[in-house]
């Protein structure tokens, strides 16, 4: 009977003592599951985006390149080339290089490196007409030179700054779709490269 009093307190104790852990864990255990997942979301929906953001312009253009020979001031031979030119331009950036912290321990969302913006300029010449004569033949290296100066002209006609420009918006649209999700998430985001400031973070 002594013994009976003895082990009822204790059973008693254990049960409680477990009921505390059990009450104590499930307590625990969502806010921990809901940093792993609020990480996990952020962290993928980057590799996501880890790929070249890229903004492409076309353009194309005519030009004629007129050649002759003059004899005491008077034109005597001339021909002429037409030439076709397509210049392809893109802006791109390798978001492999952005580097972004994910905190989910104080909510934070922190940008650490933006790549720079790429350009690459493709201009394709074609020749479109030979006006061509007996006496004055246009050479192998009229052509290549008639070539080179389309090109050098059709890189000369992009505006960089604006494709720069137009780039960056692009990027910002994308780099939203993270900045949305982390807000929604109630991250705050940092910007620790002072680029961004026109998202009004």
């Amino acid at each position: 009977m002594r013994n009976l009093k003895v082990i009822v307190p204790f059973l008693a104790g254990v049960i409680l003592m477990m009921i505390l852990f059990f009450s104590f864990r499930s307590c625990l255990n969502p806010a921990e599951k809901t940093e792993k997942s609020d990480y996990y979301i952020l962290t993928n929906q980057i590799s996501k985006m880890n790929k070249m953001v890229v903004l492409e312009q076309n353009t194309s253009s005519m030009q004629k390149t007129k050649m002759g020979y003059e004899f005491f001031g008077k034109e005597v031979s001339s021909n002429s080339i037409i030439t076709y030119t397509r210049t392809n331009a893109q802006v791109s950036y390798d978001l492999n290089k952005m580097k972004m912290e994910v905190d989910s321990v104080n909510k934070r969302l922190i940008i650490t490196e933006l790549p720079e913006p790429e350009i690459r300029i493709t201009p394709s010449v074609e020749i479109q007409s030979l006006d061509d004569s007996f006496f004055n033949r246009i050479s192998e290296k009229d052509i290549k030179n008639v070539t080179q100066k389309a090109k050098a002209t059709a890189i000369n006609s992009i505006d960089q700054n604006r494709l720069k420009g137009e780039g960056k918006q692009q990027l910002m649209e994308n780099l939203n779709t993270i900045f949305v999700l982390a807000k929604a998430l109630n991250y705050t985001i940092e910007d620790q490269t002072g680029k961004l400031g026109v998202l009004k973070l």
